[in-house]
């Protein structure tokens, strides 16, 4: 009987072993709004990270979170570094990549709960009635992300906090727009 429960769980575990193997090792993650503004107001509140605060629904899970800033204010080389005893963990942002005002690539370094290193994208594109914003996430999974992913879908979890964050950008960039052409034409 013993044999038979031993070999039975043996089964189950190599089974998971093999799905979880099988599963893809990367991941992609992107949402997309379209904005009553040009591109260069979206732009810059992601090319300069203390304008985050703002925005992103991240800054939002602790307020007690600790914030460090280094290098430039804004563009290739601003690092924003975050720390916190709560939901937001611990990491760090560099901004890799930014083409005004089309695209800022962001390489994003988790340290707490767990590690991973990921690659985050904005891009701007204009339109007929003013931009499509883009935020794209891709990384690496290795094995206990992939067995995590089985039971969390990466993209549902992450894409509600995409969608947030695009529509508090989208506000405070057709908000600055707006204000903007008001101004230059009293």
């Amino acid at each position: 009987m013993f044999r038979k429960i031993a070999a039975g769980v043996a089964a189950v575990i190599v089974l998971f072993v093999i799905v979880v193997a099988t599963r893809p090792s990367k991941f992609h993650v992107e949402r997309s709004i379209d904005m009553a503004a040009p591109p260069q107001f979206a732009y810059a509140q992601v090319n300069d990270f203390r304008s985050w605060a703002e925005w992103s629904p991240y800054e939002k899970l602790d307020p007690h979170m600790q914030r460090t800033y280094e290098g430039p204010r804004a563009g290739v080389g601003a690092v924003y570094g975050w720390s916190s005893e709560g939901k937001a963990g611990a990491g760090r942002m560099t901004i890799q990549k930014s083409e005004k005002p089309s695209v800022v690539t962001i390489q994003l370094e988790f340290l707490k709960p767990m590690k991973a290193t990921d690659v985050a994208t904005f891009t701007f594109a204009p339109t007929a009635a003013g931009t499509k914003a883009t935020w794209e996430m891709d990384g690496d999974m290795n094995f206990v992300s992939k067995a995590f992913s089985l039971f969390v879908d990466m993209d549902k979890m992450i894409g509600g906090d995409f969608e947030r964050g695009l529509v508090s950008l989208k506000a405070i960039a057709e908000n600055t727009s707006k204000t903007s052409v008001e101004a230059s034409n009293p």
